[in-house]
């Protein structure tokens, strides 16, 4: 007893009501996913690809499609008042297979002419490392580059002065070659670049003898790059036209230049933010005071509170990176102050330290007690001298 054939709407995934897009897109899919050069020796898949193709063929045709959803499967095997004899293992599946597989073997079924007109060249790309602050600022860079330009002696066409390209005998000038294939299901049309004239439509015969029918010729050029302010590590500056020359009259490409970032010993980005870390004594700590911290824009100043910890983290509002959208508008600059022990101490620090320890035990006891204290006369200046002296 014969195999009982799915519905065609079903083997493709439509619905009954989808249009010619639908059922093109959805064999699309399927064809890719279990043609036999995809799936060698997949007897399952041959069996899904055949069964796919099969619906296809229906489905795309408005008169089959008209057909099958009067009659269903019947109008094909010459019952149910069906039109009968519809055999599918004799079809010519060339057309189908040149219309729906032009990605899968490479090109379609139809010619395809060769581009002949304006084309932009190729883009070039390079790198330049600027330091930190240049990052932050902006600056301008000197790099060199080879690059091509219109051949003086035959301008750009490659052929001797006095000779011209000529169409190229192999693809009558369409830059594309037709080969014929055997498939399971007939002949398929496979439409490739042609060989003879790399798509151009065109040969040359007699090669420009300075640049030897490249059209082009080469030489170190340095170009100026303007590096905007706020630029990041691994970002690109765009120029203009600084690329491969154009084809056929084409505009050229561009030069791509990536930024390189040097590491700063410092300071450390993160978008907008600079972060750095800042030394304070345990005097300035304790007593507070004023500090200098290093920024991108030179020392500032900054009043440390007293009993200042460490790893206390500090705002400096605007110290940051401009944006490179607006270089009026800056991020910030976070910096986190790390309190130095004291090593090295004369006899005098020494002296003032036991002092201040024993001073502030004291403290600590009356403060548990509840009881007042009054602090010895010009104890915070005892500490300040004896720490600068060290």
């Amino acid at each position: 007893m014969a195999e009982q054939k799915r519905d065609y709407y079903e083997v493709l995934g439509v619905d009954r009501n989808a249009d010619e897009a639908a059922i093109k897109k959805a064999y699309r899919v399927l064809a890719k996913k279990y043609h036999p050069d995809a799936n060698p020796g997949d007897k399952e898949a041959e069996k899904k690809f055949k069964e796919a193709s099969e619906a296809y063929a229906v489905l795309s045709d408005a008169e089959k499609r008209r057909q099958y959803d009067q009659f269903g499967h019947a109008a094909f095997d010459g019952g149910a008042g069906g039109a009968g004899g519809f055999d599918f293992s004799n079809m010519d599946m060339g057309d189908i297979f040149g219309d729906i597989f032009g990605d899968f073997f490479g090109g379609g079924s139809r010619s395809r002419r060769a581009n002949n007109g304006p084309m932009k060249g190729a883009n070039l790309r390079a790198s330049v490392r600027i330091s930190f602050e240049e990052a932050v600022f902006g600056c301008e860079k000197e790099i060199e580059m080879v690059l091509k330009d219109e051949c003086a002696t035959c301008h750009g066409t490659g052929a001797k002065p006095g000779t011209s390209k000529e169409t190229c005998p192999k693809c009558g000038g369409k830059g594309k070659v037709v080969y014929s294939q055997q498939s399971l299901f007939g002949m398929v049309q496979n439409v490739q670049t042609c060989p003879e004239c790399n798509g151009s439509g065109q040969i040359i015969k007699e090669k420009c003898p300075t640049c030897r029918g490249n059209g082009y010729t080469s030489s170190k050029k340095k170009i100026q790059v303007s590096i905007p302010a706020g630029i990041d590590n691994g970002q690109s500056v765009r120029i203009r036209e600084k690329g491969e020359p154009g084809i056929n009259g084409g505009p050229r490409g561009d030069l791509l230049v990536e930024v390189i970032v040097s590491s700063h010993p410092i300071f450390q980005r993160q978008d907008m933010n600079i972060y750095s870390t800042a030394p304070i004594s345990f005097a300035q700590a304790a007593l507070g005071g004023e500090v200098r911290i290093n920024t991108v824009d030179g020392d500032v100043v900054y009043e440390v509170k007293p009993g200042t910890q460490t790893d206390t983290k500090i705002r400096l509002k605007g110290k940051g990176v401009p944006s490179l959208r607006n270089k009026a508008i800056r991020g910030d600059h976070y910096v986190t102050l790390v309190v130095q022990v004291p090593t090295g101490l004369n006899e005098a620090a020494k002296e003032a330290l036991r002092a201040f320890d024993e001073e502030t035990g004291q403290t600590l006891k009356q403060q548990t007690s509840g009881a007042a204290k009054t602090k010895k006369k010009g104890f915070k200046d005892k500490i300040k001298e004896a720490f600068d002296e060290i």
